[in-house]
C-alpha cells in the first residue's frame, strides 16, 4: 500500500473541511448582514421566535425539571460520603445556570427546530420555491434565513432562563420530599450561592448555541439537493452537526468565562 495514499487522504479531508469552514462563515456574514439592511421582515421573524421559543418550552420544561430531580439525587449520594449535605444547593444551581440548562436546552431545541428548518428550506430549494423567491425580487436569505437567525438568538436565552428556574425547583422538590431538607434552608441556600455572573454566562451561552442551531439548520436546508433523499439528509446533517458546535462552543465559552 503506498504510504502517499493516506497522506493524500489526509490532505483532502483537510481541505474539505476548511472550505466547509469558510462556506459556512461566509453564509453567516451573509445573513448577518441582511438584519443591518431594510427591509425587515418582521412577521417571519415572530413566526419564527413562536416556533423556536413558544412550541419548545414544553420539551425544554420537562428536561430541565428532571435534569435537577436528577441532580439532586446523584448531588446527595456523592457528598453525603463526606459529611457535604448541605452543599446539594449549590451543586444544583451550578450545574443547572452555568452547563446543564443551556446545554441540555440547545441540544433540546437542536433536535425539534434545527431539523424543521433544515426540512422547511430544503423542501423550498428543492421544489424551486427559493428560485421563485428571488424572481418575485425578495431576498431568500433577507426573507428565510435573517429572521431565523435572530430568532435563534433571542428565543433560546429565554428558554434557557425558564430552565434554569425549573431546574432549581426540580432539585428543591427532591430536595425537601425526599432528602429531608426545608424548603426555607434550600431555597436559602440556593440565593446565596449563585450570582448573577452564573447565571448571565448561561444566557450568553444560550445566545450562541441559539444562533448556532439557527445557522446550521438554514445552511444545511438552503444547500440542499436531490429531492426528498437531499432533504432527509440535510435535516440529519443540521441537528448532528449542531449538537457537536454545542458542545465545542459550550468548552470554548466555559474556557473563556472560568478558565482563570
Amino acid at each position: 500500500m503506498n504510504p502517499l495514499n493516506g497522506v493524500a487522504a489526509l490532505g483532502r479531508g483537510t481541505i474539505g473541511a476548511v472550505r466547509s469552514t469558510g462556506t459556512l462563515t461566509l453564509f453567516a456574514l451573509n445573513g448577518l448582514s441582511h438584519l443591518l439592511r431594510p427591509p425587515f421582515y418582521g412577521r417571519a421573524f415572530l413566526r419564527a421566535l413562536i416556533d423556536i421559543g413558544f412550541f419548545s418550552l414544553p420539551v425544554v420544561a420537562l428536561t430541565a425539571v428532571f435534569t435537577g430531580m436528577v441532580l439532586a439525587l446523584q448531588s446527595s449520594t456523592g457528598l453525603s460520603r463526606f459529611s457535604a449535605g448541605s452543599a446539594i444547593a449549590s451543586l444544583v444551581v451550578l450545574s443547572v445556570t452555568r452547563e446543564l440548562g443551556p446545554v441540555l436546552a440547545a441540544l433540546m431545541v437542536a433536535g425539534r427546530v434545527g431539523a424543521a428548518m433544515a426540512a422547511e428550506i430544503g423542501t423550498m430549494r428543492v421544489t424551486d420555491q427559493i428560485d421563485a423567491l428571488a424572481t418575485l425580487s425578495t431576498n431568500p436569505m433577507k426573507f428565510l434565513v435573517a429572521p431565523r437567525l435572530l430568532a435563534g438568538l433571542v428565543a433560546l436565552p429565554f428558554l434557557v432562563l425558564v430552565a434554569d428556574v425549573l431546574g432549581v425547583l426540580g432539585g428543591t422538590i427532591i430536595a425537601t420530599v425526599k432528602l429531608g431538607f426545608s424548603v426555607h434552608t434550600y431555597l436559602e441556600n440556593t440565593i446565596n450561592f449563585v450570582q448573577t455572573g452564573d447565571v448571565l454566562s448561561g444566557l450568553a451561552k444560550a445566545a450562541m448555541f441559539g444562533f448556532l442551531i439557527a445557522l446550521l439548520g438554514c445552511y444545511h436546508g438552503y444547500r440542499s439537493k436531490g429531492g426528498a433523499q437531499g432533504v432527509g439528509a440535510a435535516t440529519t446533517a443540521a441537528v448532528v452537526s449542531a449538537s457537536v458546535l454545542i458542545l465545542a462552543f459550550d468548552y470554548v465559552l466555559t474556557e473563556l468565562f472560568f478558565g482563570q
